[in-house]
């Protein structure tokens, strides 16, 4: 049994791995043509949107998995059929349900790859991704670090501890160098907003380096006169449907112990379990496809409707999420509810075959 798991084995998983490598190129070729819109903004030109496509490769996997997993199982069975191997492994002995095991151990190993990628690849390579992308399209200088978002504006260099929701920050500090870039002003401030074309800061210390004393000033709120575009903050943030897994329940957590609304990122963290999920449910459900169809479609027509159901299931997957935010549902059901139908689905035709 264990020729027959490698043989399985080795002939979907070609099948997944090309098809896979295919909807990368064909969704980054779609992915570039998009950017092209925002060339001559700032410095991004045409290299810097092959660098921003190269670098959200990863998560283009990682979204991308199950639809792979159906249908790169559908041409691997396919083939197997197309070519009588599948009559000779039934006609030896070997059950339905042995079949469908060897390729569900082939599926598990394809939702550890899935995990790998979108816990360990796909987050720190997005967040290079959208950083490079920051620096072209302004003219500030942008980096995300673990001490919070840095900018440049002029001769001011500025360190944003969290961003918050409606153009809203906590956690400013501004530091003013003088032409012979010497520090000439400290600014603290809890938070500010950008309200009408402007910044607001609240709670505010003011250090004030002068050549022959230093002088300190407090103030409940004060407009700060910068530069800084709120649409670079939004760019170097990284979405929360791109976190791992576990910096989204750590971030959730920290929300709720300080009293702030996590529903939002509670539904990023099941978006993002559902993916590996799918994966093993779409390998599960292409088993019955083919068993099905076995004398009545070829691997072209099996291809088509492979691509249609997983794209069917892609968008549905997408629009769940989104509509599960704005009613306010379950985020383990519209999270959930796209994979636990399929999953269902798969097993009434498997009953069919049966």
């Amino acid at each position: 049994m264990r020729t027959l798991d490698r043989y399985i084995a080795r002939i979907v998983m070609l099948s997944i791995a090309s098809v896979l490598v295919v909807l990368v190129a064909v969704f980054s070729f779609f992915k570039f043509i998009d950017e092209l819109d925002q060339v001559g903004r700032g410095g991004y030109g045409i290299l810097t949107i092959v660098e921003f496509v190269f670098f959200s490769t990863p998560r283009l996997t990682y979204e991308l998995f199950p639809i792979a997993a159906l249908i790169g199982t559908l041409i691997g069975l396919g083939t197997l059929v197309r070519n009588s191997e599948m009559i000779v492994i039934r006609t030896s002995g070997v059950s339905l349900a042995r079949i469908v095991l060897s390729a569900m151990k082939l599926g598990s190993v394809f939702v550890l790859a899935s995990l790998v990628v979108g816990e360990f690849i796909a987050p720190p390579s997005e967040e290079v991704a959208q950083h490079r992308k920051s620096i072209a399209t302004t003219n500030q200088i942008a980096l995300r670090t673990p001490g919070g978002f840095w900018a440049r504006d002029g001769r001011s260099y500025i360190n944003i501890r969290r961003v918050l929701p409606g153009n809203r920050v906590e956690g400013v500090y501004i530091y003013e160098f003088d032409d012979k870039n010497r520090l000439r002003v400290s600014t603290s401030a809890r938070q500010a907003y950008y309200k009408q074309g402007r910044w607001v800061l609240e709670k505010i210390e003011q250090t004030v380096f002068d050549a022959d004393r230093v002088r300190k000033r407090r103030m409940e709120h004060a407009p700060w006169d910068s530069l800084l575009d709120p649409k670079l903050i939004n760019l170097v943030a990284i979405n929360p449907q791109h976190l791992s897994m576990i910096n989204l329940y750590n971030y959730i957590r920290f929300r709720e112990v300080n009293g702030q609304n996590s529903r939002y990122y509670r539904h990023a963290l099941w978006a993002k379990l559902s993916y590996p999920l799918a994966t093993g449910v779409m390998v599960f459900l292409a088993i019955p496809i083919v068993l099905v169809t076995a004398q009545k479609t070829g691997i072209g027509q099996r291809v088509v409707i492979g691509s249609c159901i997983g794209l069917v299931f892609h968008i549905i997957n997408k629009a769940a999420g989104s509509l599960g935010v704005v009613f306010d549902l379950s985020p383990v059901l519209s999270a959930m509810f796209p994979t636990a139908a399929t999953f269902l689905a798969a097993v009434l035709l498997m009953r069919r075959v049966h």
